[in-house]
């Protein structure tokens, strides 16, 4: 039996990890992590009282102790200010992957190492693999539709080893299943959808709030003008609306393919590998943290959540920083995302290798 604190954050997938480490034997305690209250009225809605009532009633269904960890302070410091100066820099940075890291494998496991705990639990899809002489993998979860080990991808080997994941070999389905077992009163609860911990914020007003409009042309790639925006930090790689801009060719709308930030300029292309910009062959990747190994000279590299793994050559470079040669043309690529390393065994990939940021790609 181990002593292991749970990250509860009033959802139905924490929930139900909580539930299994009950059951296991455990010894459980919850903790709910409170990032952020929205005192500066940005638009939409921050749910953190009904996410703490929720988790209280799952911890008093289960007989718990729960505790409400104030990390705003953190939080600002380490997430809202590397999102923002991201945008500010014309990069396309990812709050939730840095969030894993930094805070819920970050400050709350050195607060659960510093209580006596073992380890933290969180609801990710994920699994944990445990290799003699070697450490500890993260895995893809089971659940081909849910998988969230791409939002690992920056943790460091230390953090991997105190990480559980309750609820990693389950599909959506059975961990619904789990809550409705236990009785738990989040059990039907919908899914968050907004950034890591700040709830129902739509992320142009969040941005809005902090930057400033900066009005711009918007250009074709022969630098024709055809029409104005009000910032590039609205804007990412790829996207097909928002520019309110009419493609003359009917069927084939114009998605963003370059932002030239020394002219302040947002540049649309048409949808196709032909189109300069919008498809990368080769990209390269910094800063990467790796769970375990070396990168090895092949790769499956997944540039987004959602998006599929792609196999890539994979050069170093020193430095924490590798060139990828991908086998096929990688859409919307962008400085500042997140490019996660998968091992390229047989099927999807299933052994995280670590991850790093796109600093270029061509």
């Amino acid at each position: 039996m181990s002593r292991i604190l749970v990250a509860l954050s009033g959802g139905v997938d924490s929930a139900a990890a909580a539930a299994l480490l009950v059951e296991q034997g455990h010894e459980v305690v919850a903790a709910y992590m409170k990032n952020w209250i929205n005192d500066e009225n940005i638009p939409g809605e921050c749910p953190w009282e009904r996410d703490i009532e929720d988790a209280l009633g799952v911890c008093r269904r289960l007989g718990i102790e729960f505790r409400v960890i104030d990390l705003i302070e953190q939080y600002r410091a380490r997430i809202v200010n590397y999102l923002l100066e991201g945008y500010r820099s014309g990069s396309t940075p990812n709050p939730d992957v840095l969030c894993n890291r930094e805070m819920k494998f970050g400050v709350l496991l050195d607060y659960a190492l510093e209580q006596g705990f073992c380890g933290v639990a969180t609801g990710h899809y994920a699994r944990r693999l445990d290799v003699p002489g070697l450490g500890s993998y993260v895995l893809r979860g089971v659940d081909v539709n849910k998988d969230q080990s791409y939002f690992l991808a920056l943790m460091r080997p230390e953090q991997v080893a105190h990480a559980v994941f309750p609820v990693g070999e389950l599909t959506k389905p059975q961990v619904r299943e789990v809550a409705r077992r236990f009785g738990l009163p989040n059990a039907e609860k919908k899914d968050s959808q907004g950034i890591c911990f700040i709830g129902q914020v739509k992320m142009s007003d969040f941005l809005r709030h902090y930057l400033p409009d900066n009005p711009g042309e918007i250009v074709d790639l022969q630098g024709r003008v055809l029409g104005r925006h009000d910032g590039l930090h609205l804007f990412t790689m790829g996207q097909r609306k928002g520019h309110h801009v009419a493609s003359p060719r009917e069927g084939v709308a114009y998605v963003v393919v370059g932002k030239d930030l020394e002219h302040n300029r947002l540049i649309l292309g048409f949808e196709g590998e032909e189109t300069q910009g919008l498809y990368a062959r080769r990209a390269v990747v910094g800063s990467i943290a790796n769970t375990i190994e070396t990168l090895p000279e092949r790769v499956m590299a997944q540039p987004r959540y959602r998006a599929p793994a792609v196999a890539a050559r994979c050069l170093p470079m020193g430095e924490g920083r590798v060139e990828l040669l991908f086998d096929e043309p990688v859409r919307a690529l962008a400085p500042g995302q997140v490019c996660a390393f998968y091992a390229p065994d047989a099927g999807r990939g299933e052994r995280l290798l670590g991850g790093g940021f796109f600093e270029s790609c061509s």
